[in-house]
């Protein structure tokens, strides 16, 4: 790598507009972008490449600085992670960052404790500490600070994966099937698949495999009543609307107006004619009222600290916290019980989050359980097999990073009993009535 001044003068800019952490570090890059319009591609992609670098490796590069600032963190990044020798950087340097990184150069990770090597926040470590194992921790942890394969969706309202990974193949792109869904593709690199005419005609879109497996375990049928409830730019939705091959009617309900205006340009690549976004409010909004009881699916992929999607938003970890987490669970445990509203009889509903703590999971579900007996939990490992997928995470899916090659995802999969005893219809109701006093 070949350094100018110009270079490491950008990105430690940039470094330092990310470091606040007040807002995602994606959205703080395009707007540095947008503000440095000047910068070529290759520039961009050194300062992208280097800002997410240290946020992967944040907790150990600041041991190694004695006084952190956006540029020691840039040049112990560029010595311990990209390889620099001390001869590439001395013209860039003065004769005191050069005796300093001369010093750390004895430093190795694995002589920090394992929060550091975890490159986990100490919060978050104690915090797995109740139900994983410090090798665990610490596997989790570099899986996390790898970045992601590209994964793509193949629509299969206009394309089967067979012939689209035969034309990736034919252009030199380096291009395999997923291991478990049936749809995916993984790309090694990272091509500019955003421009490329099978993305531009809708028949690929990008989305990570564990993602896709979300759609297989809610298995919308043809013709049937489906809600996305929180649907975002609605990659699952549009998903969900192919698996049913645009028959029947899917909601795409979110409280965000900007995230469903960019569900809009990728509707109208897809093809798909029987998805309708509703903006809500909130989950006790007048729209998902008025459709209580008569809804065949339900996903909802809750609201959660996305600490499962660290190789795509490293800086997340450092900007959540046991209070924000503890706040999420309330409003997950809210969605959770105003959707399962929603359902008929033999209804189905998935219960989703990217992330791996037990809070924003098992405990939500295991709390809806003990207060809506209507429910049954299905088996996860089960539904996979019915569709010839061969994954078993047990009961629940658990996706991981170390094992799956996917982002950290969880899912459990309720189902509304087909006869409901009149006793716990009476409790219900009666619940119900009580949390609307409230």
């Amino acid at each position: 790598m070949q350094l100018i001044p110009a270079q490491l003068s950008a990105a430690t800019t940039a470094i330092r507009a990310v470091l606040p952490m007040e807002y995602p570090a994606d959205a703080v890059l395009r707007r540095f972008f947008r503000d440095n319009a000047i910068l070529g591609a290759h520039d961009r992609a050194f300062i992208a490449e280097t800002v997410f670098g240290i946020l992967r490796h944040k907790f150990y590069l600041e041991c190694l600085t004695e006084i952190t600032t956006p540029r020691t963190l840039l040049l112990a990044y560029l010595a311990k992670f990209q390889g620099m020798n001390l001869r590439e950087l001395t013209p860039h340097i003065s004769e005191a960052e050069a005796k300093w990184l001369t010093k750390i150069k004895s430093i190795t990770l694995e002589s920090q404790p394992l929060a550091v090597q975890a490159e986990f926040p100490a919060w978050l470590t104690e915090k797995l500490q109740n139900f994983m194992s410090d090798t665990d921790i610490l596997e989790l942890g570099r899986s996390l600070q790898q970045p992601a394969a590209l994964d793509l969706r193949v629509n299969t309202i206009h394309a089967k994966r067979d012939k689209i990974l035969e034309t990736l193949q034919q252009e030199g792109i380096d291009a395999e099937a997923t291991p478990y869904s049936p749809i995916g593709i993984r790309l090694s690199g990272k091509p500019a698949i955003n421009r490329h005419p099978l993305f531009l005609s809708g028949q690929i879109e990008v989305q990570d495999e564990g993602s896709q497996l979300l759609g297989y375990l809610l298995a919308p049928k043809r013709g049937e009543m489906v809600v996305d409830f929180c649907a975002g730019a609605g990659g699952k939705t549009l998903l969900l609307g192919a698996l049913m091959n645009s028959k029947g009617r899917i909601y795409a309900f979110d409280t965000s107006e900007k995230r469903l205006n960019n569900l809009k340009p990728r509707l109208k690549r897809s093809g798909l004619s029987n998805l309708h976004p509703q903006l809500i409010t909130n989950e006790n909004d007048i729209k998902v009222k008025r459709l209580a009881g008569k809804i065949d699916r339900v996903l909802v992929d809750a609201p959660c600290s996305g600490l499962g999607t660290l190789r795509r938003n490293p800086d997340l970890k450092w900007r959540q916290s046991l209070q924000s987490i503890q706040e999420l669970r309330q409003k997950q445990a809210a969605i959770l019980s105003a959707s399962s509203k929603l359902l008929k009889p033999g209804g189905r509903l998935v219960y989703a989050t990217c992330s791996f703590l037990p809070e924003e999971n098992q405990e939500i579900i295991e709390q809806f359980l003990s207060s809506h007996p209507q429910f049954n939990l299905l088996n996860c490992a089960q539904l996979f097999a019915q569709q010839k997928i061969p994954l078993d995470t047990g009961e629940f899916l658990q996706l991981s990073p170390q094992l799956h090659s996917t982002d950290g995802f969880f899912a459990a999969a309720l189902a509304v009993k087909k006869d409901t005893p009149p006793e716990e219809e009476k409790q219900e109701k009666a619940k119900e009535e009580q949390e609307e006093q409230k």
